[in-house]
């Protein structure tokens, strides 16, 4: 899977140039905008529980600082629109993913095409991310999960899937790991992928816009449009 992840970056990166040519500026937004603009690129990100505890930029005792506001950043910087906000406390991750499905709805409604919106989510975000893509009608939508699974989720949630959907986590995480089983568990086939990052920082990781994820993300998210 590594070397899949490391073809995809290198095919994107090649093109970076003209990947996003002719696409509408992106920016970071806390809502999806009443008037989409078909040509950009959307980004649903879904941040930590973390940050509906502590705020923006909260500090972990283990990870140190979750840099929410750069990451949000950066993925503009990669040319998409970036749509996120800060949920409030103790959110339930099954009604928040019925909104990202309406959020995606929306999108799909004022025209923008399924191969420009991308739903990606952290730890807590990632949970609702899987779940909005169990929901979600829309094939070409592309989700990703950022350290997002574990044994706990078996039997606790039913996930059949229908798009595609990247998962990665970091080989030191305690507290994520492998989305292998959840997958296996969709009763309808679809497109999966996952990679195992050796990062060395566990939860970390996704803590901040660390290339090791960054890259291999935005570039199978550029490399489908």
């Amino acid at each position: 899977m590594m070397r899949i992840a490391r073809r995809i970056v290198a095919l994107a990166l090649g093109t970076a140039g003209t990947l996003l040519a002719g696409a509408a500026p992106a920016g970071v937004l806390d809502r999806v905008p009443e008037r989409p603009d078909s040509r950009a690129s959307y980004l649903i990100y879904l941040h930590g529980r973390i940050i509906e505890e502590e705020g923006v930029r909260p500090t972990s005792p283990r990870y140190g600082i979750y840099e929410y506001r750069k990451i949000l950043e950066e993925l503009a910087q990669r040319g998409f629109t970036v749509v996120s906000e800060q949920r409030p406390k103790d959110t339930d991750p099954v009604a928040y993913s019925a909104k990202v499905v309406g959020q995606v709805n929306a999108l799909v409604a004022a025209g923008v095409p399924e191969r420009q919106i991308a739903v990606v989510g952290f730890s807590k975000g990632a949970l609702i991310a899987l779940l909005a893509a169990a929901k979600l009608h829309h094939p070409g939508v592309r989700v990703v999960s950022l350290a997002g699974c574990g044994d706990w989720i078996i039997g606790r949630y039913q996930l059949d899937f229908s798009g595609p959907v990247y998962s990665f986590y970091d080989a030191a995480d305690d507290l994520a790991s492998s989305c292998r089983k959840v997958f296996a568990a969709s009763k309808t086939p679809f497109e999966h992928h996952e990679t195992e990052l050796h990062v060395g920082q566990g939860h970390g990781t996704f803590f901040r816009p660390n290339p090791a994820w960054l890259d291999p993300v935005t570039a199978w998210l550029a490399a489908r449009r």
